[in-house]
This record gives C-alpha cells, sequence and structure tokens, in this order.
C-alpha cells in the first residue's frame, strides 16, 4: 500500500527545498538508510511511510545517526511505520491507534513561539483524517492539539496531539499528523508548518 499523497508531498517538499536553500532527495530505497549515506543529511523524513521497512541493521544504522545529531521529520502516516520498533516509537513520539473520516476539525496552537507555528492564528480549522494516538513518549512537546469537540471520532480526550517535537537521543525529532490529502500539499501553512519543524 502506497499513500496516494507521498507524490504530491515530495513535489512539495521539493518545491522548498528550492525556495529556501537546501537540497531534498526522495527515494523509496531503504539502502540509503546507512550510515555513509546517512551523514551527508541534515534530516531524514519519513513522508506518510509506513510497514515494518528497515532491516536490523539499518535500524541500527538509524540510531546511531540519530544519535549522532541528526534530525527526523515524520509526516502523517509515518507514525504507523515500523509497528514492532520500540524505539522508533519513541522517536516518532507515539503510536497510530485509528482514525476517524476525514472531516474539518478545530486545531489548538499550544506553542507560539516554534518556528513550525510563529506565523499561526491561536487555532486552525482544517480538513483532514486525525489520528488517534497510545503511548505518547513523555519527551515530546506539544506544538498543535485538536479539539476532540469541533469532530467526530477522537479518542484522546482533552490531551490529543497532532504537531510535537522532541530533543530525542542526541539528535531531534518532529511529528505532524496532518498531511493526509493532496490539497494539504498546496497548503502554504501547512508547508510552513513542516519548513519550521525541519
Amino acid at each position: 500500500y502506497r499513500h496516494a499523497s507521498i507524490e504530491p508531498g515530495i513535489q512539495a517538499l521539493k518545491k522548498l527545498g528550492t525556495e529556501n536553500g537546501f537540497k531534498v532527495n526522495a527515494t523509496e530505497d531503504t539502502g540509503y538508510i546507512k550510515e555513509d549515506s546517512l551523514r551527508q543529511y541534515a534530516a531524514v523524513l519519513f513522508l506518510s511511510t509506513s510497514g515494518d521497512i528497515l532491516n536490523d541493521v539499518q535500524q541500527a544504522d538509524l540510531e546511531r545517526y540519530i544519535q549522532a545529531g541528526g534530525g527526523f521529520v515524520g509526516i502523517h502516516e509515518a507514525v504507523t511505520a515500523e509497528s514492532e520498533w520500540p524505539w522508533y516509537h519513541k522517536l516518532v513520539g507515539a503510536r497510530f491507534d485509528g482514525h476517524p473520516k476525514e472531516q474539518d476539525a478545530t486545531l489548538k496552537v499550544i506553542v507560539k513561539d516554534h518556528p513550525s507555528t510563529t506565523f499561526m492564528d491561536s487555532t486552525w480549522v482544517k480538513t483532514d483524517e486525525w489520528y488517534n494516538f497510545k503511548d505518547f513518549d513523555p519527551g515530546i512537546e506539544v506544538v498543535i492539539a485538536i479539539d476532540e469537540n469541533s469532530y467526530e471520532g477522537g479518542t484522546n480526550g482533552t490531551y490529543h496531539p497532532i504537531s510535537w517535537y522532541d530533543e530525542f537521543a542526541g539528535g531531534r525529532s518532529f511529528y505532524t499528523a496532518i498531511g493526509h490529502s493532496d490539497e494539504t500539499y498546496d497548503n502554504a501553512k501547512f508547508l510552513k508548518h513542516v519548513l519550521g519543524g525541519t
């Protein structure tokens, strides 16, 4: 299964790179997840990556990359990847716990001075596929939460993070659950959000 919004996402991220002076290499080849390759990059981004994609050696190399100060960015379905790898759950910050149908909801900006939110108002009404989570890592710093009263199907209650960051294991991590639909990758606010998290 390959998430439909991956292609628009790749194009949007490449455009962000061009406009902001960094290079984006997009690949589905997990062979890039090795120490020699990874050290060339400031961050590794999982764009709606799902399934158990890395072998034991690649997992160890990703761990070493983060421990050496590397960055990780996860978008939307990335929280569903590597379901049997506890270290990855800590890196991404939570585990996936289902979602209701795609619908409008009200997001609440919790941290106004993070680069991923400085340009936002205190609330943001958006359509997306809103994930529920379990096993939040206690180290995450939530920048955006969702108001479960504004849509149907939320199961996290009053504490329902949607986007967060973490200084983790010597490196840094940023995750946003936003990013299901193709249209999201045309949304300037969302792209600034991702850029700020990167």
